[in-house]
């Protein structure tokens, strides 16, 4: 029998101004609790959502993502709690934005590709320059539209990185190795991205001939949906220690954000993986609450298999972002007649927020003593934020912190965070990944006409060029939460911390 909105809210507990608990028994098999966070403007979308789905009975869309983040805490092998980060909403297995570490020792511990999304290392890049404002106003129309030129957006966009067969075999197993070795990547740049911009355990032999075949015409390609390039200036600066370890000295100054991930290839490796999985689940008899959390042991062949598959994807992402960090160093350097060099246009650093990788953790969260243990954290719409002095982070930031990247949808503000030791223990260092939808593509389609959101761009005076126009209503601001919301409530619940924030000049868009 279908419960009622209130039986339902009788699982939630409030913990905090910014902190809910979800007790065992929401759903049935919980192996541990949930937690979620948000504000007082972030929690009214998540309990009218879930009283939404009360009063339908479930017919019909995606699950609620508070019942999505207790099915998660039905698998087998998680450990401490699963977690949805204020950016949660709905989406396919896992709700985007939401994290969960397993258990490597644990025999029955699981790897899901729910967990991890369908744009395996869908992330962000920030790359800083000498630049400010007041260079870019006289050409900013210009310079946009040569970014635009260079770097190819759109749905099946081709790039313009010459490779073949045996390139991409390479760009698989290297990763920013390959783009080093072939020039289209500085030596730094590798110090200021998760994973030094490789995961060693990539195989390019458990990538399938159909997701290679996607992915070889697509490399230095933005792809569409909720990824951009943008040019951005800083607008306020939290934490001046910070930021100044990250090269950022005054408000006005010029960046570029780059958000995109592995593009059709890591599509197609999730989507294969999904099928051998589901034989995996019946031949182990594994039970989950959504069929959509499809998975295998981690010890598995399945589950082997996959993550060999995925961190070549991982890989692919990071020479994809790589790819167009060089073609965006170029356009800056013609535009302004010096070399790129010259305009200091280094990597600030590289997050990924769709992955699942092997993390040492101490916690009192992941075992009874407090011993360190191995995890395979599944971070899905959320991002790495590790503390001050964690041995994983560049020298630059021991100091300071991870630095975290926050994008914005079309027009917004976008945030750097750094990770903070509370994150750390609480959300396995992990935070928010950006805004978090609040309508569906479709919905966003019916209420809002395209001409208006260019228009109200053009007010603000930002420069924008997307290649299809009739699908900016899918990523205008209306269609997300507010990021700033988002950002406040990881700020206040000390999971991460605000060090600066951009507002964006120009937009390149799919």
């Amino acid at each position: 029998m279908a419960r009622t909105y209130e039986d339902e809210c009788s699982y939630l507990e409030r913990l905090s101004s910014c902190s809910y608990r979800i007790k065992k028994g929401f759903v049935s098999n919980m192996r541990v609790e949930g937690v979620f966070f948000a504000n007082s403007h972030l929690q009214k979308l998540m309990f009218d959502e879930l009283h939404h789905y009360a009063s339908t009975k479930g017919v019909g869309g995606f699950l609620p993502a508070v019942q999505q983040i207790a099915n998660v805490a039905a698998l087998p092998g998680i450990v401490g709690r699963s977690i949805g980060l204020p950016d949660v909403h709905s989406g396919y297995g896992f709700a985007i934005g939401n994290m969960a570490a397993f258990d490597i020792s644990d025999p029955e511990s699981i790897v899901s590709p729910g967990g991890v999304g369908f744009d395996i290392n869908c992330g962000v890049r920030l790359v800083r320059t000498n630049l400010f404002e007041k260079d870019i106003k006289p050409i900013q129309e210009q310079i946009t539209q040569s970014l635009f030129d260079h770097i190819p957006v759109g749905v099946g966009s081709k790039g313009m990185i010459p490779l073949n067969a045996k390139d991409l075999e390479e760009a698989l197993e290297m990763g920013m190795d390959w783009s080093l070795r072939e020039g289209y990547a500085w030596a730094e740049d590798k110090e200021h991205c998760e994973e030094y911009g490789r995961m060693l355990q990539a195989d390019p032999t458990k990538v399938s001939m159909r997701s290679k075949k996607r992915g070889l015409p697509q490399l230095g390609t933005l792809g569409s949906g909720n990824h951009y390039a943008e040019i951005q200036v800083v607008d306020e600066i939290y934490n001046e220690m910070a930021a100044a370890k990250m090269g950022i000295e005054e408000k006005g100054q010029v960046c570029i954000m780059i958000h995109s991930g592995s593009r059709g290839l890591g599509h197609q490796v999730a989507t294969d993986a999904l099928v051998e999985m589901e034989k995996a689940m019946t031949r182990d008899k594994i039970h989950v609450n959504d069929r959509q959390l499809a998975c295998a042991r981690i010890s598995s062949k399945e589950g082997q298999d996959y993550l060999k598959a995925m961190a070549a994807a991982a890989n692919y992402a990071w020479v994809n972002r790589s790819s167009m960090t060089f073609l965006t160093r170029q356009t800056f350097a013609k535009a302004f007649s010096t070399t790129p060099d010259d305009l200091d246009m280094h990597v600030i650093y590289d997050v990924s927020h769709n992955i699942a990788k092997m993390e040492e953790h101490i916690s009192s969260s992941t075992c009874r003593y407090g011993k360190q243990k191995t995890l395979l954290v599944h971070r899905k719409g959320s991002t790495r934020a590790f503390p001050p002095h964690h041995p994983l982070i560049p020298v630059d930031y021991q100091l300071t912190g991870q630095p975290v990247l926050i994008g914005g949808t079309m027009g917004t503000c976008s945030y750097v965070l750094t990770g903070t030791d509370q994150g750390f223990q609480e959300t396995f260092g992990s935070t928010c990944h950006g805004a978090g939808r609040a309508l569906s593509r479709a919905k966003s389609r019916r209420n809002l006409g395209y001409e208006d959101v260019l228009a109200a761009l053009a007010d603000q005076g930002i420069s924008i060029r997307v290649a299809s126009p009739k699908l900016v209503m899918e990523e205008a601001p209306e269609s997300y939460k507010n990021v700033t919301d988002v950002v406040d409530t990881c700020h206040e619940a000390g999971i991460s911390k605000k060090t600066f924030k951009l507002r964006p000049i120009a937009v390149i868009k799919g």
